[in-house]
């Protein structure tokens, strides 16, 4: 069962996340930072309304005037996670990392994708790099930790098959998925 990993944005509030995104710096004047906000607050609306379709295509329409707009950009990405388009998520946010190697959001919403395709091993590494970008992002830490115990649980049920009645691996099995359980719930 694949863990249930927390991706940057959409429940609370999907502008907020990527408003953190590569924030101008200081005094650097963008003319068109105030009319691509106030569309991405437009978008955000949308996509809390669930028209994310609409969404989707106002985002394409900014990207166009604006490729690089690196908070529209993961916005698209997010939503087309959201749209069940995990592909194209993927894409998006494996161009991000590619671009944008200094950001750990896409790195850590690239790992959920590749974690919920039951791809542990690339969710870590993934994780990790994260982590290694930003030390302090808890996020991707809080992740690494249910990436952990979901592969626990996955390697508990497959000593198991090979150990049928193994009392020792059947209760570490069920602490580990009573674990990634009560994480799930408690989200």
């Amino acid at each position: 069962m694949p863990p249930r990993l927390r991706s940057v944005a959409f429940a609370v509030a999907l502008l907020v996340a990527a408003a953190a995104l590569v924030l101008p710096a200081a005094g650097q004047a963008q003319p068109e930072a105030a009319p691509e906000a106030a569309e991405l607050r437009e978008i955000d609306r949308l996509a809390r309304e669930l028209r994310l379709d609409e969404a989707l295509r106002r985002l394409d329409a900014l990207l166009e005037r604006s490729p690089r707009n690196v908070r529209a950009r993961f916005l698209r990405a997010v939503l087309l996670g959201e749209a069940a388009r995990s592909d194209e998520a993927a894409a998006a946010f494996e161009a991000m990392t590619q671009e944008f190697p200094e950001l750990p959001e896409p790195y850590n919403n690239l790992a959920v994708i590749h974690a919920a395709a039951g791809r542990y091993e690339l969710a870590r590494a993934l994780l990790l790099r994260a982590i290694d970008v930003a030390p302090n992002y808890v996020t991707a830490r809080e992740n690494l930790g249910d990436l952990y115990l979901a592969m626990a649980a996955d390697v508990y049920a497959r000593a198991l098959a090979l150990d049928p009645g193994n009392a020792a691996l059947e209760r570490k099995l069920k602490l580990a998925r009573e674990a990634a359980a009560g994480l799930r719930a408690g989200r």
